[in-house]
């Protein structure tokens, strides 16, 4: 049997499969970007793939304290948009 990856979202404080979670990252030159493949270089943070989590990470500043740098707006617009449409 394989093992599943598990992850925390930061918002939520739920283990989830990797899978079932939206990485975002900062990169080493400091951009900050929604990882789709979950495999990019830098720091990563997981938030459940809701509008309800996204708006907590938003509020509380979640993601900026995880990777340690500003995240911009509009990386909460598109996780957003990835949320609504899927």
């Amino acid at each position: 049997m394989k093992k599943i990856p598990l992850r925390k979202c930061i918002a939520t404080n739920e283990q989830l499969p990797k899978k079932e979670l939206v990485r975002v990252v900062k990169s080493k030159e400091g951009v900050v970007s929604i990882d789709t493949t979950g495999r990019s270089n830098g720091r990563g943070a997981y938030l459940k793939p809701s509008l309800e989590a996204i708006e907590i990470a938003q509020k509380q500043h979640l993601l900026d304290r995880a990777l340690e740098t500003k995240v911009p707006t509009e990386i909460y617009d598109q996780l957003k948009e990835m949320v609504s449409n899927a």
